[in-house]
């Protein structure tokens, strides 16, 4: 068995994304959780997050979704918007990664950063478990990355999407856990 070397991904945890999905403080507790344990425990926390040049010269209209977000404006590198909530705020030594797609990797330069502290597992948290962690856990799994995925520590606008996901389809690609289970495996 390959030794593992992890890293936690904390993705879309941005002020944009957190008040459109986090209405109450509390539900941000399992990032801030998982944050403080990584920290404690030496694991590699990698901010990420979803942001555009101004003019947004990397949205096509041909993409859907992006291209609403480029006629309302809003989500420059920066805007309130795209920086991380303050509620897990990086620490200097701690990358933050800008991504310009759904998937952490798309348009970003995740994979370097990873490669170059020799990552091969990603415990992933973000909003929303439909988008980035999907998007995030596809795209890893096909890079042979160990995965780890910390439910509670994922939020999606629909509960049932959510349930699903975590139940159903990550675990064919990934280990899913609480962030307690998670912290309780790290400590062993």
């Amino acid at each position: 068995m390959t030794k593992t070397n992890p890293a936690l991904l904390v993705m879309d945890i941005q002020n944009g994304i957190v008040s459109r999905y986090a209405e109450k403080p509390e539900a941000l507790a399992p990032f801030q959780k998982s944050v403080e344990a990584a920290r404690k425990a030496g694991i590699p926390v990698v901010f990420v997050r979803v942001a555009f040049r101004d003019g947004f010269p990397e949205v096509s209209s041909a993409n859907k979704m992006f291209s609403a977000i480029k006629n309302q404006g809003g989500m420059t590198e920066a805007e309130w918007a795209t920086q991380i909530h303050e509620s897990v705020a990086p620490r200097e030594n701690e990358p933050l990664v800008t991504k310009r797609r759904v998937s952490a990797f798309t348009g970003s330069d995740l994979e370097v950063v990873l490669r170059a502290r020799g990552i091969n597992e990603l415990i992933l948290t973000g909003v929303a478990t439909s988008g980035v962690v999907l998007s995030t856990l596809r795209e890893a799994a096909d890079k042979d990355y160990h995965l780890k995925v910390l439910s509670d520590a994922c939020m999606d606008g629909d509960a049932e999407v959510h349930r699903v996901l975590t139940e159903k389809v990550f675990p064919r690609q990934a280990d899913v856990m609480t962030v307690d289970e998670w912290i309780s495996s790290v400590n062993e």
